[in-house]
């Protein structure tokens, strides 16, 4: 067992990872979580709160995650470092387990807690600021709240988020140079493919189709009126779950087959 893992030997590889290339790891980290307060201070100005948290928690998961992934496995992209990093006296489980705590557990960990106090604090701000003799208080009050942690928009951004971060730890062992716009271009491949499949399909039983969701429907033009076709419920769970939960499953744990590999 020792050879897969050793507490000691893979604290002496995370601390290594941490503090070997801290420009890498801690400063991207702390660039991206300030570039998402200010991110967060201008989009409240131009658009208001709600496309401010919306925007935010987008681009600071999902956009930071894959950004900060792409650092992760960044040896490999000269032939030097990348046989370096192998000859550590660390299996490659622990090198695996220490880019997933990185990526997938301390950066998550640090934005949404981050996050969470600015929008209180921006939030708490407004709510000080308004008039509590003015006949549109409540109203006004009402209307600003704090962003939903466990809402349905912060469940689509944690998929985006396990999506995009996994596509990044694995095309950062396959790709191995410029990883981070070779992955960039291989989801956007995924997602046109997926859409083609969907609209072919929607064509195939439907014939022509005005409009359709990914999975979910197709509108039809039924005369001057519009008809709206719903998948089943079951296909439509079955479909949701294994992109959902399957697929960034699947590239969590592939960088750790591609590690072993690279070490045999």
């Amino acid at each position: 067992m020792s050879d897969t893992f050793s507490l000691k030997r893979f604290g002496l590889l995370l601390k290594k990872t941490l503090t070997e290339r801290p420009t890498q790891t801690i400063g991207a980290t702390c660039l991206l979580l300030l570039l998402s307060v200010v991110l967060y201070t201008i989009a409240k100005r131009l658009a208001g709160f709600n496309a401010a948290q919306n925007l935010t928690f987008i681009w600071g998961l999902a956009g930071g995650g894959f950004f900060l992934a792409s650092f992760i496995f960044g040896y490999f992209n000269s032939t030097a470092s990348g046989s370096s990093y192998l000859t550590l006296p660390a299996s490659f489980f622990e090198k695996w387990l220490c880019g997933i705590l990185i990526a997938g557990i301390f950066y998550p960990l640090l934005f949404l807690l981050l996050f969470h106090c600015i929008d209180l604090l921006f939030v708490a701000a407004y709510h000080n600021s308004l008039d509590p003799n003015s006949l549109f208080y409540k109203q006004q009050y009402e209307s600003v709240y704090t962003f939903d942690l466990n809402g349905t928009i912060a469940w689509k951004v944690y998929f985006i988020f396990s999506f995009v971060t996994g596509a990044m730890l694995t095309g950062g062992l396959y790709f191995n140079k410029i990883a981070i716009v070779k992955t960039a271009i291989a989801i956007c491949l995924f997602i046109a493919i997926l859409l083609g499949i969907n609209w072919l399909i929607s064509i195939m039983f439907f014939g022509p189709i005005k409009e359709f969701g990914i999975y979910h429907h197709v509108t039809l033009e039924v005369g001057k009126a519009d008809g709206i076709i719903l998948m089943p419920s079951g296909t439509e769970n079955f479909i949701r779950h294994c992109i959902g939960y399957c697929l960034p499953t699947v590239l969590w744990f592939l960088p750790l087959i591609r590690l072993k590999e690279k070490e045999f």
